[in-house]
């Protein structure tokens, strides 16, 4: 059995609903589309019991593999919105300031 990476309690509330949320599309779809698991899991080159917990929404499955399911599905557009341009852009005015220390200026010296 593979190690889990990741930690289910960990994993914030909203995120957690998200990717139930996504899993229960990727089931419907499947079963409304009449895809088998076994066609499916062919499909994205993934194992059966992978599916099994995609389809409940296991933060522990990649998040490639929910992408695939849903596009794979036709849902992808729907389902997983475009970010906005400015979210992921370089634009001056999101600019992260740099910090006296990193712009040359004095060391501060009760940092430790």
């Amino acid at each position: 059995m593979p190690k889990k990476l990741l930690n289910v309690d960990t994993v914030p509330t909203l995120v957690r609903e998200r990717l139930s949320t996504w899993g229960r599309c990727i089931h419907t779809q499947r079963l409304r589309q009449r895809i088998t698991a076994a066609d499916l899991c062919v499909r994205m080159s993934i194992s059966e019991a992978t599916l099994r917990r995609m389809e409940r929404g296991d933060p522990g499955t990649a998040a490639g593999a929910y992408l695939a399911a849903l596009l794979i599905l036709g849902v992808f557009e729907d389902a997983i919105p475009v970010l906005a341009p400015a979210l992921w852009s370089d634009s001056p005015q999101r600019r992260v300031k740099l910090s006296r220390q990193e712009r040359g200026g004095e060391v501060d010296a009760e940092y430790f």
